[in-house]
């Protein structure tokens, strides 16, 4: 995929397991067998809705790829078209609107723990600056600062926009401004979204999904707060995103999905302002509402959850104004030091 120059680094490139070593397999075709493997083994629901552009976020891939992809899979007969965008997952059902996760397509084994720290790296880099309003992004000065490819520069920001962080405005990248004030307003959204979420999503929910959450949780609190940012990710995709993906309405879910910006402001905002022994209570309360789930009591853990993001609203937005009155970031060579105009305030 990565046809640039510099260091090949972006999240489908990398040795091909095949006959020819250190050889890498087309984007595409890492994508195409992810897909193939989840669609025969059940993984991927039938008639699930698959989209390119939430498929190339979950993979750190462009469309293209993603597009060649589900076309080889449809000659294949495991994709088919409908009258809507997008195709549908199987032979049969649907369709059905929810919003996947990486593990359902198999793109959670197609990344390496480099390629995400990059990610990481950059996702605070742009956070950090987005607090203080709407800045120019250079995808090549992106690419040289990292000293990484420049195909492999788009795929982080394409990352980034998926995440609520970044927006391509007449052929430039620029963040997009996070104050209290959207932070609250994305909150607000949640709250009125989630809970509701999880009481259709409850009885559906399989015993083997709610059960690894349960365990990733409990070997969080075991080490928190001494976690990394992937680990922060991964406890929110749990409660946020995995089990929500099993109510049946999936406009809720689709909605839900403007809202990223607040998980990624959360994660970061906990290691920026807390110090490594600080204890936080939000393990506790996704451990209230996992409970409540496992005991088949949907309507008690709708309550917790709407109380954990009422406090989560509180605490982010306090943190967030915390830290907007502290010194700027040092400057990026990729990232203009100069806002846009009329809209440059956040």
């Amino acid at each position: 995929m990565d046809g640039g120059s510099g260091p090949a680094t972006g999240p489908l490139t990398g040795p091909s397991s095949g006959s020819m070593p250190g050889a890498r397999r087309p984007a595409y075709r890492r994508i195409v067998e992810a897909l193939r493997g989840q669609l025969l083994s059940g993984d991927l629901p039938e008639g699930a809705v698959l989209l390119e552009g939430p498929l190339a976020a979950l993979f750190g891939s462009s469309r293209q790829p993603v597009r060649q992809a589900l076309a080889e899979l449809e000659a294949e007969g495991l994709v088919r078209r409908f009258e809507g965008r997008g195709v549908l997952a199987g032979r049969a059902g649907g369709p059905c609107r929810i919003e996947l996760t990486g593990e359902q397509v198999g793109a959670h084994a197609l990344e390496p723990k480099a390629d995400d720290d990059l990610y990481y790296r950059v996702e605070r880099e742009l956070l950090e600056r987005a607090l203080f309003g709407r800045f120019r992004v250079s995808e090549l000065a992106l690419a040289r600062h990292h000293a990484i490819g420049r195909p492999s520069a788009r795929e982080l920001l394409l990352r980034a926009r998926a995440a609520g962080l970044a927006e391509k405005r007449d052929a430039h990248w620029w963040t997009v401004p996070l104050d209290e004030r959207r932070l609250a307003d994305l909150y607000d959204l949640r709250f009125l979204l989630e809970p509701a979420a999880l009481r259709l999503a409850a009885p559906a929910l399989p015993a083997p999904v709610l059960g690894a959450a349960r365990d990733r949780l409990s070997r969080a609190e075991r080490r928190f707060p001494r976690l990394s940012t992937r680990e922060l990710d991964t406890l929110e995709e749990d409660v946020h995103v995995t089990l929500l993906r099993f109510c049946p309405n999936g406009e809720f879910v689709e909605a839900l999905a403007r809202a990223r910006a607040s998980f990624v402001c959360g994660k970061h905002l906990q290691h920026m302002l807390c110090g490594p022994d600080t204890v936080d209570p939000f393990l506790s309360e996704h451990a209230a509402i996992l409970e409540a789930l496992g005991r088949g009591e949907g309507d008690v853990a709708a309550e917790a959850l709407a109380g954990h993001l009422r406090a989560s609203r509180d605490k982010g937005c306090e943190r967030l104004g915390r830290h907007r009155a502290g010194a700027r970031p040092p400057p990026l060579p990729y990232i203009a030091e100069e806002r846009s105009g009329a809209d440059a305030s956040p």
